[in-house]
């Protein structure tokens, strides 16, 4: 895949991967390595405990998804579709092979999108571990390393290099244009992708669903790294 390979920072560009014996196709952007604040001040409004106290944490340059993993990608993972999807005749290749044994889900016990639909909308209620099976199997099958960014990463990205409440300022009026939440949401997730990006070309940062990271939820966590910078390989 073209851009999906550099030699340094300055070498990273945004690139388009496509999963194999599928037509379907996911964006992926440069994330620039650097340092931030993470966690909130204790003077921003509907800021919680465990949101600080705030410490630096400098961030090694990665790639991220621009936008958040669809119903039609995680359910050729969940659901063996690309299995199925090769005839009878046709041997698995190298990757195919290497992706067969990844473990995947159950079968859910129902619908898991409660009737919001799926086309092009964001695959929810997997657990961490899922999330984590879906990274090792899309490594398998592509070639090329995927897996949860850590929380420190994702709140990196997900500020872009802005020190606000929100990667668009301070002015919570202005959420409706960046991302579904509960004013504009009509109590459903919709398709990925449709409001404005951040800074660095992300999606759905600020709403539409929750999303895993890598890390165990520590109530304290932010405490532990108050006292000195630390650094997210």
């Amino acid at each position: 895949v073209s851009n999906a390979d550099a030699k340094d920072e300055a070498g990273m560009k945004a690139y388009t991967d496509v999963i194999p014996g599928t037509d379907l196709k996911f964006d992926v952007v440069p994330i620039p390595g650097g340092k931030f604040t993470m966690g909130s001040p204790e003077s921003e409004k509907g800021r919680k405990p465990d949101e600080g106290p705030q410490h630096e944490v400098a961030i090694e340059p990665f790639w991220m998804g621009k936008c958040e993993v669809t119903w039609e990608e995680y359910e050729t993972f969940a659901f063996e579709l690309d299995k199925r999807r090769r005839s009878k005749e046709e041997k698995p290749s190298e990757w195919d092979a290497i992706a067969d044994v990844v473990a995947r889900p159950t079968k859910p016990y129902t619908d898991m999108s409660f009737n919001m639909g799926k086309e092009g909308r964001p695959a929810i209620c997997m657990s961490q571990y899922g999330a984590m099976m879906y990274c090792k199997w899309l490594t398998a099958k592509t070639g090329r390393y995927y897996r949860l960014p850590t929380e420190a990463e994702w709140e990196y990205a997900c500020r872009a290099g802005t020190k606000t409440a929100y990667s668009f300022g301070d002015d919570p009026s202005k959420l409706g244009d960046y991302d579904w939440y509960f004013d504009n949401s009509k109590e459903a997730y919709h398709k990925v992708g449709t409001k404005k990006p951040n800074p660095w070309g992300l999606y759905d940062m600020h709403g539409n669903v929750t999303e895993w990271v890598l890390d165990q939820y520590l109530a304290d966590y932010y405490k532990q790294g108050a006292d000195k910078p630390f650094a997210v390989p």
